[in-house]
C-alpha cells in the first residue's frame, strides 16, 4: 500500500511540473505565437478569412478561392502566458531574414553549390544571375505559414525563381527613337525641312537586362506581392545584383556592347552638330529680317512724310526739295551746273 501512494505521488508531482508549472511560456519581441486546440488553430471569429483582409488585394480573380485561409489570434510579445495540456504554442520569428536568390533549400548542390541562378534570355543565352531577397513572415497570415504549406520558405524561393526566369525570356530591349530637333517655333520655320527623319535603335536583351536592374527588381516586387496571401511570407525586396553571359560569348557581347556605345556617340554628335546648324540657320534668318526691316523704315517714314507735304499745298513739296537741295550743296565739294542755252 505505500509503494502505491508513493506511485501516485509521483504520477502527480510529474503531472504538476510537466503541465502546470512547464504550462507557462513567454513570446520574444521578435516573435509570434498562434494556439492551437487539439491541433485546431485559434480563430478571431469564425467567418473571418485572409479574403477580408488588405494582404488579399494582389491576387488575381481566379486565384482569391486557391488562397483563403482563416484569421487567427496572434499572441504578442510579454509573457508569461499559460497554456493547457491539451494546447500547443507555435512560435515564429517575424525578423527580417535575407537568402541568396540562388540557394536551394532541397538540393544545395543545385545552382553551382547556391551561387548562381541560371536563366535563359530570349535571344537563346544561358545567362547567371545573383543576388539576394529578404523576407518575413507576415503577421496577418500566420494560418498560410504555419499550416498552409509545409515549407513555406521553399514555396516563396519556388514561385520567386519561376517569376524571374519567365522575365527573362520575355524581357527584350526597349526600341530607342532618335530624332533630330527641330526650331522652337512649332515647326514653322523654313529650316524645318532639313530635320532628320526618324530612326530606332535597338539593343542587345542581356545587355539591356543589366542596364535596367533596377526595372527588373521593381518588376520582381510587384508580381510577388501576392507571396503574403499566397504563403504567408512577405517579399520585402529583390536585390538582383549580377547578370553574367556564358563565358563563350562574353567577349563577342564586349565587341557588341563597344560598337552599339560607338554607334550611340555618332549619332549623338550627328543630332548635336544637325541641331547646332538648325538654331544658327534661324538665328541667321531673323538677323536678316532685321536689317531689311532696319532698311526699309526711314524709306516708310520718308514716304508718309512726302504725302503729308504734298497734301498740305502745292508749294509745300517744292519748299522741301529746295531745302534738301540746299542742304546737299553745302556737304558738296564742288557743284556743277547745267547752263541754259
Amino acid at each position: 500500500m505505500p509503494g502505491l501512494i508513493g506511485i501516485l505521488f509521483g504520477i502527480g508531482a510529474w503531472f504538476v511540473v510537466r503541465y502546470l508549472l512547464g504550462g507557462f511560456y513567454t513570446v520574444n519581441q521578435n516573435e509570434r505565437a498562434v494556439k492551437t486546440s487539439f491541433g485546431r488553430a485559434q480563430r478571431i471569429a469564425a467567418n473571418r478569412t485572409t479574403l477580408d483582409d488588405p494582404i488579399s488585394e494582389p491576387l488575381r480573380p481566379d486565384e482569391r478561392d486557391r488562397y483563403v485561409y482563416p484569421q487567427v489570434r496572434v499572441i504578442g510579445p510579454g509573457g508569461p502566458y499559460l497554456k493547457m495540456p491539451w494546447e500547443k504554442i507555435h512560435k515564429v520569428s517575424i525578423s527580417t531574414q535575407t537568402l541568396n536568390m540562388a540557394l536551394d533549400l532541397e538540393d544545395p548542390r543545385a545552382n553551382s553549390q547556391g551561387q548562381m541562378l541560371e536563366a535563359v534570355t530570349k535571344d537563346q543565352l544561358n545567362t547567371g544571375l545573383t543576388g539576394q531577397i529578404r523576407y518575413r513572415v507576415s503577421e496577418s497570415n500566420l494560418y498560410a505559414y504555419l499550416f498552409g504549406v509545409k515549407r513555406p520558405v521553399v514555396h516563396v524561393m519556388g514561385y520567386f525563381i519561376s517569376i524571374l526566369r519567365e522575365r527573362i525570356a520575355n524581357f527584350e530591349a526597349k526600341p530607342i527613337t532618335v530624332t533630330a530637333a527641330v526650331a522652337d517655333d512649332g515647326g514653322n520655320s523654313p529650316v524645318d525641312q532639313y530635320a532628320m527623319p526618324e530612326r530606332v535603335v535597338t539593343g542587345v536583351s542581356i545587355n539591356d537586362l543589366r542596364k535596367n536592374l533596377r526595372d527588373l527588381n521593381e518588376f520582381m516586387d510587384h508580381e510577388c506581392a501576392s507571396s503574403a496571401a499566397r504563403y504567408g511570407m512577405i517579399l520585402d525586396a529583390s536585390l538582383i545584383t549580377g547578370i553574367d553571359p556564358p563565358h563563350e560569348v562574353e567577349s563577342a557581347l564586349a565587341a557588341i556592347n563597344t560598337a552599339h556605345n560607338e554607334v550611340s556617340s555618332a549619332i549623338s554628335l550627328a543630332q548635336g552638330g544637325a541641331d547646332q546648324k538648325i538654331v544658327q540657320s534661324k538665328r541667321a534668318v531673323e538677323i536678316e529680317t532685321l536689317r531689311a526691316q532696319a532698311e526699309v523704315q526711314p524709306l516708310t517714314a520718308l514716304a508718309a512724310q512726302l504725302a503729308d507735304l504734298k497734301n498740305s499745298g502745292p508749294d509745300g513739296l517744292a519748299a522741301y526739295l529746295r531745302n534738301v537741295r540746299l542742304g546737299l550743296f553745302t556737304k558738296a565739294s564742288q557743284i556743277f551746273l547745267e547752263a541754259k542755252r
